[in-house]
């Protein structure tokens, strides 16, 4: 992987398995779903617990000795996620939200309002969160640009400055948003277009929940206007507290079409009028998680004391066995049993990796059958196209003129009827995601099952599909 660093023998991640995660091995599971979600370390949820049971801790929007003790661990926990994405506190701010989500929706919402506030361009390679601002682009008469891949599933500069040109010669710069590693194939695109755009002067979102639990994420030296994180992506706990980290100039130019408790310094009831609370509290809806904030503290120290490096290193290392593992998976004839989504080798993507298993003859086994397997097996991985329709759709070869020419032919009223419209052999896959709790008996086991499934015979899965 680029950028990573290759783990040493005994390193420490590995002896987190015994101390963190010891229900795994007690419950007999091997986990491969860290894109999805860490899993929680014992140490993290038992110090939530001792938290609550040794203060006294009130709703933040007051002022007795409760509330001003969940306002200090809020802003204890705001400089904590500063400081893990070396964002200068003169020039970002944080916003909690419930998930990564949500601060796209507070993005999208308050940013695509009017034609002049400029196109929308999106990388075809982004989470169907990103992919519905368009939706506030079109109610707003903003242009929207997207940027195909290419072949191997990442793009470039060049095709992402094309797509900036054409918006920009109807309506100016505006807002860039992409992921920085794809939450489908793990491929990282490059932190590089963060300058390239604002230079040209357009806003960029970078959409960092798949990249911060492994990526460098520099915000002195990679100055997005907007980055949303998940915290429960990053260190499996606590759940429910996302972040979008803003430039405060940039958040200073939103417009937000609504109001709500905390985010108002005064409103009247009998006229349309409110004064809005300054950020960050001026962009949180309601009552914050203000139990969960000290947690995102604790998160980040304990994410420290491990440290990125070794992190990356591990999951590097982990993914690179399964990638080769996947490469030596073959049918008695040598016709390859598996092909990976993207990049053949490790470099530049991230512990992802998506795959299909193949028949002898090179069809494509429904990824179900490999899902289902793996879950008999105690095994963990996700199958679809992992809310990212634009990979799916750049595998099958489905231009626009496909989509629109399928959906032509009928209304689907579920995932199976939509695929049939479309007649194409496969859109969804197998995803595994290495982590902080597996390990490499864990990515043997995959392969095994891997194996097993290739080899069996050439059933068809019965069951639907229940999503994308």
């Amino acid at each position: 992987m680029s950028g990573s660093t290759e783990c040493p023998a005994g390193c420490r991640v590995d002896a987190l398995r015994a101390r963190e995660f010891p229900y795994l091995d007690a419950a007999g599971r091997a986990y491969l779903d860290h894109t999805g979600a860490a899993l929680p370390p014992v140490s993290l949820v038992r110090g939530h617990a001792e938290r609550l049971a040794g203060g006294v801790f009130g709703n933040p929007h007051a002022a007795g000795p409760a509330s001003r003790a969940s306002t200090a661990l809020a802003e204890e926990a705001r400089a904590a996620v500063l400081s893990f994405c070396g964002a200068p506190a003169d020039e970002y701010v944080v916003v909690f939200t419930a998930n990564a989500t949500a601060a796209i929706r507070l993005v999208a919402e308050s940013c695509l309002t009017a034609r002049s506030d400029g196109p929308l361009v999106l990388l075809a390679d982004n989470h169907n969160s990103v992919l519905g601002m368009r939706r506030y682009a079109s109610r707003a008469g903003v242009p929207v640009g997207v940027v195909p891949l290419r072949a191997d599933l990442t793009a470039d500069w060049e095709s992402v400055s094309a797509c900036l040109d054409g918006c920009e010669a109807v309506a100016g710069p505006g807002l860039l948003a992409y992921p920085a590693q794809s939450n489908a194939t793990g491929v990282r695109h490059p932190l590089s277009w963060v300058a390239g755009a604002r230079r040209r002067g357009w806003r960029v979102l970078l959409d960092a929940a798949a990249h911060a639990p492994t990526g460098p994420l520099d915000l002195s030296a990679v100055p997005a206007d907007f980055v949303v994180l998940s915290w429960y992506k990053i260190t499996g706990y606590p759940s429910g507290v996302g972040c979008l980290v803003a430039r405060r100039e940039a958040l200073a130019r939103l417009r937000r079409p609504w109001f709500a408790g905390g985010t108002v310094l005064a409103s009247s009831a009998r006229t349309d009028w409110h004064l809005p609370a300054p950020a960050p509290e001026g962009f949180e809806d309601g009552t914050p998680p203000f139990l969960l904030l000290p947690d995102v503290t604790a998160a980040v120290a304990w994410y420290r004391a491990v440290g990125r490096p070794a992190f990356a290193g591990h999951a590097a290392a982990l993914t690179r066995r399964l990638l080769d593992g996947l490469a030596r998976l073959a049918h008695p004839g040598g016709a390859p049993a598996a092909v990976v989504l993207g990049p053949p080798a490790d470099a530049d993507r991230g512990p992802v990796v998506a795959f299909n298993l193949l028949r002898a003859d090179g069809s494509v086994l429904d990824e179900r059958l490999c899902l289902d397997a793996a879950s008999a097996a105690g095994i963990d991985v996700r199958s679809g196209c992992f809310c990212n329709p634009g990979v799916a759709e750049a595998v099958n070869g489905m231009t626009p003129g496909v989509v629109r020419d399928a959906l032509a032919r009928g209304a689907p009223e579920d995932v199976d009827a939509y695929l049939r419209l479309l007649r194409v052999p496969a859109q969804g896959a197998v995803r595994a995601s290495p982590g902080a709790a597996a390990n490499a008996a864990d990515v043997d086991r995959l392969l095994a099952v891997c194996a097993e499934v290739a080899s069996g015979p050439a059933t068809r899965h019965s069951g639907p599909r229940v999503g994308c």
